[in-house]
């Protein structure tokens, strides 16, 4: 009988990708998400890769702000991926947001 497999999902049901007021694309909340809540990978290490990570969707569709309501974990143990976490109540409809520390924005604008 083999075992049931759950089929990749890039996004938990609580967010969406969707229109950005800041830039093309962004993630969306489709529910309340409260403070302090484990969003998911947004960067998995692979040193073939331009700045060494592969971006996921999550990390891929999320845009810049100075005052951001997530951050970025640095996972000193499993250096990886890299995931993300809210640092504010995020209110449905609203959109989630870093501050990138990653890369140099100037070479993507």
């Amino acid at each position: 009988m083999g075992c049931k497999k759950e089929p990749y999902k890039p996004l938990p049901d609580y967010l969406a990708i969707g229109p950005s007021s800041i830039h093309g694309a962004g993630i969306i909340a489709q529910d309340d998400i409260p403070k302090d809540i484990e969003i998911g990978i947004s960067h998995v290490y692979d040193p073939n890769f331009q700045h060494e990570y592969i971006r996921t969707p999550l990390g891929g569709f999320m845009n810049h702000s100075d005052e951001p309501n997530c951050e970025l974990i640095d996972d000193t143990e499993n250096t990886d991926y890299k995931k993300i976490k809210t640092i504010k109540k995020i209110e449905s409809g609203k959109e989630l947001t870093l501050k990138y520390s990653m890369y140099d924005l100037c070479n993507y604008l």
